[in-house]
């Protein structure tokens, strides 16, 4: 079941996040969030833009939520777009579910183009924006350094 985050499911958001940032290159993030960081950063989200989870068995396995892509007011409809699944539910086709609901709720609130920021290399993020249609449209080389390495990033865009 896809659905609205809910403010009790920070402590499942937090699990879910926490071994990209410790084990992957993924997000550029260094340091494990707690519960109670994963809650403010739903309410700070939430006040403008759409979070999702994705639950089975009444199970959080995975969220996506759009998130301010500048702060300049000219780039108030475009969002930035992430998507964070539990280790062991990739590639069975959740993500993409969820992702689409994602993108379906950013139209219906009026988003013209949604952005995914992703640090690479990272296939199955490539395959899963490129099955939603969205394009390549930037490459930033070494722009982030995590776990002693410089890493690029890749821009994903969808016309909404």
């Amino acid at each position: 079941m896809i659905r609205p985050v809910l403010p009790t499911d920070a402590p499942a958001l937090a699990e879910i996040y926490n071994p990209y940032i410790r084990d992957t290159i993924i997000t550029f993030e260094e340091q494990p969030v707690s519960a109670a960081e994963m809650g403010a950063r739903i309410a700070k989200v939430t006040a403008t833009y759409p979070w999702l989870v994705w639950e089975e068995d009444g199970v959080v396995r995975g969220y996506a939520y759009g998130s301010t892509w500048r702060t300049r007011h000219a780039y108030r409809f475009a969002v930035e777009t992430t998507i964070y699944l539990a280790q062991g539910h990739h590639g069975k086709g959740q993500g993409a579910a969820l992702y689409q609901a994602l993108l379906d709720e950013l139209r219906k609130r009026g988003f013209h183009s949604a952005l995914g920021c992703l640090s690479l290399p990272n296939e199955a993020s490539v395959r899963l924006h490129e099955k939603l249609s969205f394009r390549k449209v930037g490459h930033m080389t070494e722009a982030g350094w995590k776990f002693g390495a410089w890493v690029d990033v890749g821009f994903w865009e969808l016309l909404l």
